[in-house]
């Protein structure tokens, strides 16, 4: 067993990481040592990647310890740089997390400095300054090419400054000037957020945290009215949302819910994450309550306004999309199906389920109306995967059975209608797939049914499947 993070006072007293934990217990017999646990450690940095949303949206992990927030336009709210650093090292302090930070117009040199410096606000004519006393290690090399420079001499970041460029590219590659470009900001690198950054939010702070479902659903009402202007400037409506709600203790909870149509009105927002609250209720903790609400707009599409006839049938559109809203954001997006048509006659592959509160609104924001009628009658239910059957045929080659036995039961045909002939799709079934002749049958106890022959009587007898049921 060896140490792989260390405190403060475990470092003043010597010991380095890759120490034995024998070797460190020989130093320091009362050493306190914890099993290493990467996942929690995981789940501990990504919690407080979550806290910082609330500065920033776009917040990256930085390896298993660090975190990168890009500011951008967001200083000034919350009094400038310095009061937002000391803000956010401060209250990451109360929570009994030692943490160090730094704010400069760069990824690379907001790294070196928090890391191997004092921290603090960086202006961007100080950069090589603040960056030449540090060590090489600062600018995040390899570990092979930190030695590498150190063994020649190049200990700190001011020495690679004076180097000429040329040598240290052909003996060290170009890792070396990109990362020093990087710190310099010469070189642009991009923060890559951990989480997609909403379109469109609004959010609420509060001076006395909320716990309540009542008045969560009552703020979030009032943070969706906020939302409207923004939605009817840009001529969208929003398809997904998203209520995050920031608990006083620093833990955040994310709620989605998906619209069937796009979607303005505040009063229809809030039902959405009612019935989302309510089918999550036992796992929302409120703890302390929540200070902060915000509503995020994930996906949005263009919003048609139509005017509704005489016969009220926009009314109706309005209330299936209302229904099929609220039963899926109880139960799950997956619990009510419709069919999507796919180009294909065979009738397995025809059409697929889908959600249906994806396929409620077609690009034109209109209710789709029913499938194009079929040339032959279909079943109402058809069978995943068509089933086997014994079938007994009298009228050969081209007629139905006079009889069949199906799940263990035996129907007599009275009736039937065909054949209707489908080849298959050489690209999937290949050229050698049999054709199905297609038969609509009743039996003696009015119960109808769609089975087809695969194949042609020959030298071999053909089989004989039940693919359908009718009403």
């Amino acid at each position: 067993m060896r140490l792989t993070a260390l405190d403060e006072v475990a470092e003043k007293i010597g010991l380095k990481p890759g120490l034995g934990v024998a070797e460190a217990r020989a130093i320091h017999p009362i050493l306190d040592v914890v099993e290493e646990d990467p996942a929690a450690d995981q789940r501990l940095l990504e919690g407080i990647a979550d806290w910082c949303d609330r500065y920033t949206p776009l917040v990256a992990l930085d390896g298993k310890d660090g975190l990168f927030l890009d500011i951008t336009g967001c200083a000034h709210l919350f009094g400038g740089e310095r009061a937002m650093l000391k803000e956010i090292l401060s209250r990451l302090h109360q929570m009994g997390l030692d943490v160090y930070g730094a704010i400069s117009s760069s990824p690379g040199l907001s790294w070196a400095v928090s890391r191997y410096g004092q921290g603090g606000v960086i202006a961007p004519e100080e950069a090589e300054n603040v960056l030449a006393p540090l060590p090489v290690a600062s600018l995040r090399l390899d570990e092979n090419v930190v030695e590498s420079l150190q063994k020649l001499g190049l200990r700190y970041v001011g020495d690679l400054l004076q180097a000429p460029r040329a040598p240290l590219t052909r003996r060290f590659g170009a890792s070396v000037l990109l990362r020093l470009d990087q710190a310099l900001g010469l070189d642009e690198e991009p923060v890559s957020p951990r989480l997609p950054v909403a379109s469109l939010s609004a959010e609420r702070r509060l001076a006395e945290p909320i716990g309540t479902e009542d008045d969560i659903l009552a703020l979030a009402g009032q943070v969706a009215m906020s939302l409207k202007p923004s939605l009817e400037a840009r001529g969208v409506g929003g398809r997904l949302f998203e209520l995050v709600l920031f608990r006083v203790d620093g833990r955040v909870f994310r709620i989605s819910a998906g619209a069937s149509q796009p979607l303005r009105e505040p009063h229809r927002i809030a039902s959405l994450f009612s019935e989302r609250l309510t089918a999550i209720h036992d796992d929302l903790d409120v703890g302390y309550g929540f200070e902060i609400l915000r509503i995020n707009v994930q996906r949005h599409e263009d919003f048609a306004m139509l005017q509704g006839d005489f016969d009220g049938d926009r009314q109706k559109d309005v209330s299936l999309a209302n229904f099929v809203d609220q039963v899926s954001a109880r139960l799950g997006a997956d619990c009510l199906t419709s069919f999507d048509l796919r180009e294909s006659h065979v009738p397995e592959r025809a059409a697929f389920a889908v959600p249906a509160i994806d396929t409620l609104s077609s690009p034109a924001g209109k209710v789709q109306g029913s499938f194009p009628a079929a040339r032959s009658e279909r079943p109402l239910r058809l069978l995943g995967r068509p089933e086997l059957m014994e079938a007994f045929a009298i009228e050969v080659p081209d007629g139905a059975p006079a009889n069949f036995r199906w799940r263990r039961i035996r129907h007599r045909i009275v009736r039937s209608e065909g054949p209707e002939r489908i080849g298959m799709e050489w690209w999937i079934d290949g050229a050698d797939a049999p054709d199905r002749d297609y038969f609509r049958v009743e039996d003696d106890r009015g119960y109808r049914f769609w089975i087809y022959r695969e194949g042609h009587y020959g030298p071999a007898m053909p089989q004989w499947f039940m693919h359908g049921v009718f009403a």
